[in-house]
Parts: C-alpha cells; sequence; structure tokens
C-alpha cells in the first residue's frame, strides 16, 4: 500500500469542504489502489458503526462489505434498536458508542444531527448521507469520471433534474479539483451550493458536456411532494435526445435508486453511454479508501 502525503486519521468527513484537494486526490489514489487488490487486512480488529435512520441499500452495503475486506466488522445500528428511542441523549449516546466503535458511519435527515454526532463522539464520524450534502457519493462519482477520462482537469459535468444533495457535493468537489458543474433545475429545486453555474434550460447545460448527471427527483421525505415534482421536472427528462447534444464521448451517471420514464428513461440508464454500474460499485472503494485513511 503506497503511503500517501496526507493525514487524515482521527478526522470528521461532514462536508466535502472537509478536504483540500490533495486530501481528496489520496482518496481517490487509495481507491485505485484498494479496488486492484480489495482483500487486505488493513483494519483488522477495527469496528465502524452504522447508524441509519434512513433505508439505503449501496451506502449500507458498501460500507459493510468494505469492512469485511478490509478484516473489520461493521454494526449496524437504527433508532429503534438504541435506547435513544428511549429518551437517553445523543451526546450520552455518542459518549458510550465512542468507547466501542473505532468510527461511526450516520445516515440522518438533519445535517445539524450529523454535526452534534461529530461533536460528542471521539472517533471518526462520516456523513453518509444528510439532506444537505452526500460527499462519498461525490468522491465516487469524481473517481468514475477520472476512471473513464483519465483526468477531472477542465472536465465539464452536467446536472440535469432536482439539485439534491449529491449535487451540492459534486459541486463542491469541482471546487477543489478542478471540474466544471453546470446544473439545470427548475425554479424552486437548485441546489444549495454556489460554486456550480445554474441555468434554467437542461439543453444548454448539457451542450458539449463530457458528463451528465441526474437523481431521483422524489428523495426519501418528499414522497407527499410527488405529483408536483413529476409535474416541475418533466422538462429535464435524460432521455436520448438530450444527451445527443453532450459531447460524443460523453457518459452517463445517477447515483440511484432511478426511477425509469421519471428523471430518466430506460433507454439511457441500460444504455451503452451510462457508467452507473461502475460509478455504484466506485462507492466500495472509495469508503474503504477513506476508512484506511481515518483510521490510519
Amino acid at each position: 500500500m503506497t503511503t500517501l502525503a496526507v493525514d487524515l486519521r482521527g478526522r470528521d468527513l461532514l462536508r466535502i469542504a472537509d478536504l483540500s484537494a490533495t486530501e481528496a486526490e489520496a482518496i481517490l489514489d487509495r481507491a485505485v489502489e484498494l479496488r486492484a487488490e480489495p482483500k487486505q487486512p488493513l483494519l483488522a480488529g477495527h469496528t465502524l458503526g452504522l447508524y441509519f435512520a434512513k433505508h439505503s441499500t449501496r451506502t449500507r452495503v458498501s460500507f459493510s462489505a468494505g469492512m469485511a475486506q478490509l478484516g473489520g466488522v461493521a454494526i449496524p445500528l437504527t433508532p429503534e434498536e438504541l435506547q435513544l428511542s428511549r429518551g437517553e441523549s445523543l451526546p450520552d449516546t455518542a459518549r458510550a458508542l465512542s468507547g466501542y466503535l473505532d468510527a461511526l458511519a450516520v445516515r440522518t435527515h438533519a445535517h445539524e444531527e450529523l454535526e452534534a454526532w461529530a461533536e460528542w463522539a471521539s472517533i471518526p464520524v462520516i456523513n453518509a448521507l444528510t439532506a444537505l450534502e452526500h460527499p462519498c457519493q461525490a468522491l465516487a462519482d469524481a473517481l468514475t469520471i477520472r476512471d473513464r477520462i483519465g483526468s477531472l482537469d477542465g472536465v465539464r459535468v452536467a446536472w440535469v433534474g432536482d439539485g439534491s444533495n449529491v449535487l451540492t457535493s459534486l459541486a463542491e468537489l469541482g471546487g477543489i479539483l478542478g471540474f466544471e458543474v453546470v446544473a439545470a433545475s427548475p425554479a424552486g429545486y437548485e441546489s444549495n451550493s454556489l460554486l456550480q453555474a445554474t441555468v434554467a434550460d437542461p439543453r444548454e447545460a448539457v451542450s458539449g458536456a463530457d458528463v451528465v448527471v441526474t437523481d431521483t427527483w422524489i428523495s426519501m421525505g418528499q414522497e407527499h411532494e410527488r405529483a408536483r415534482r413529476l409535474s416541475d421536472l418533466a422538462p429535464y427528462r435524460l432521455d436520448d435526445a438530450l444527451l445527443a447534444l453532450a459531447s460524443p464521448d460523453a457518459f452517463v451517471m445517477h447515483c440511484l435508486p432511478a426511477h425509469p420514464g421519471e428523471e430518466i428513461t430506460a433507454e439511457v440508464l441500460y444504455g451503452p453511454r451510462s457508467a452507473i454500474w461502475a460509478e455504484a460499485e466506485n462507492r466500495l472503494h472509495v469508503q474503504k479508501a477513506l476508512l484506511t485513511l481515518l483510521l490510519g
């Protein structure tokens, strides 16, 4: 394993902005190494807690599989199983878990709750998704782009549809690593980040782009807004006609779960220009890289 010129030991990862360019690049480089030699006992004897207050497939399974491949153990935790559900305070729970675990990945609604876990835990806390950001997904996206193009420098990424937490993290990472993110979202659906250009017309965003990205239009907790969201976002569906405006070598990404016929057509999702399944696999490699660096 290459010795990298960064020291992330004991750090939290709550937002992409917590990373410098050198640190983000080190995570991607380590991910490539671990992808080539996936089963190494680098974290033998280590434990990772998975506190998930929201549903998860890729994040939960990739963290669990990653710890197993590195020789460690992942322990799933849900609010209902902990004394939190019976009135124990978050600070007391964080203090107690810090005595059992080496790191804690937290998926929850409010970003402020994640920050509270980080404040009271004495172990590294990783953002496994909040309403504000999804940094692990953005790092996997950057790795996928670098794999396909060979570099991130000067790459134009077009985002179409809802300005989700993934867009916020991806735009933040673009500002750090030198790729451009242009987002097309209807009024009221823009990202929290100011680091990407925002346009109203999805055709303008996609024109000449190297990568085209979309996300589900109805995230967890937004089900009651379904009808309005489907109507407002319908002009932003990623289909063959829209993709044809991108660079001839452009490819498509989506953090999943996807809903064919809503934010993306089945032809694009499963078509020859889709990098979505490689992107999903890269979640595993990036999170393993992150864990080895945070835990030294």
